[in-house]
């Protein structure tokens, strides 16, 4: 059976039009304990919100709004520079009560589903692993989601995704705040806040301590990112 055949269809009339071309994915977390209310918060009306997928702990997708159209998931922030998240990207909102109802370890059946339908995605509109971005990189002030339990690697290992880099890191270049802050923007994150874009580059690349502080070992994994980015986009480009 294809992913298209397994995906189930619950509309949301929350939706307008694009204003820019489709470049990235965005991954959420719910924030709700139960998925049949956050399913239903999601479709209504009053809500102002929807995502395009929804994906249940036990692996079942439904989508909510077509590719094509702008859902409203992403709200207020920045990322490489777009602040119109919804016209740029397709929303997928994970099932997670999220941190306030008890966050938790993302179930293996979710992320399978999860997987192939972040594959399936990036292949049919070109979305290049760089853009596959959670709700905190875009929004790093007012959003933790998907969080540091979210296996970011897994995503990474089927190349639909950054991680944290495997290679041996680059020492630190002990940059002071402002190069490392700068550094980072260049990256793609708001530094409005320095501290809060710091804690959601450390929820993709370091999640094993989240803490916001700018120490030698964050720098040298942006540092190793960035070498490695370039690196790769100079070989896709050859």
């Amino acid at each position: 059976m294809s992913l298209a055949d397994e995906i189930h269809w619950r509309p949301s009339p929350n939706f307008d039009v694009r204003q820019l071309p489709l470049q990235f994915i965005m991954i959420h977390y719910t924030g709700m304990p139960v998925a049949e209310e956050a399913l239903a918060w999601l479709a209504n009306p009053a809500s102002k919100v929807s995502c395009h997928y929804f994906v249940d702990e036990d692996g079942t997708i439904t989508q909510m709004v077509e590719d094509m159209d702008r859902a409203w998931h992403a709200g207020a922030g920045r990322y490489r520079g777009i602040a119109d998240m919804n016209s740029a990207s397709i929303g997928i909102e994970v099932q997670n009560p999220g941190h306030e109802w008890g966050y938790r370890i993302f179930p293996e059946p979710q992320m399978r589903s999860l997987l192939r339908l972040v594959a399936t995605l990036a292949s049919r509109h070109r979305i290049d692993r760089a853009n596959v971005i959670g709700h905190s990189d875009h929004a790093p002030a007012r959003k933790e989601d998907p969080g540091e339990l979210f296996d970011w690697t897994l995503l990474a290992r089927h190349r639909i995704a950054l991680a944290r880099p495997e290679t041996p890191l680059l020492p630190d270049p002990l940059w002071p705040d402002a190069a490392f802050a700068l550094a980072l923007e260049r990256f793609g994150y708001d530094i409005t806040d320095l501290a809060a874009a710091t804690r959601a580059f450390q929820r993709r690349f370091r999640q094993n301590r989240v803490d916001g502080i700018v120490d030698g070992e964050t720098r040298a994994i942006l540092l190793t990112l960035q070498i490695l980015e370039e690196a790769r986009l100079q070989g896709s480009e050859a």
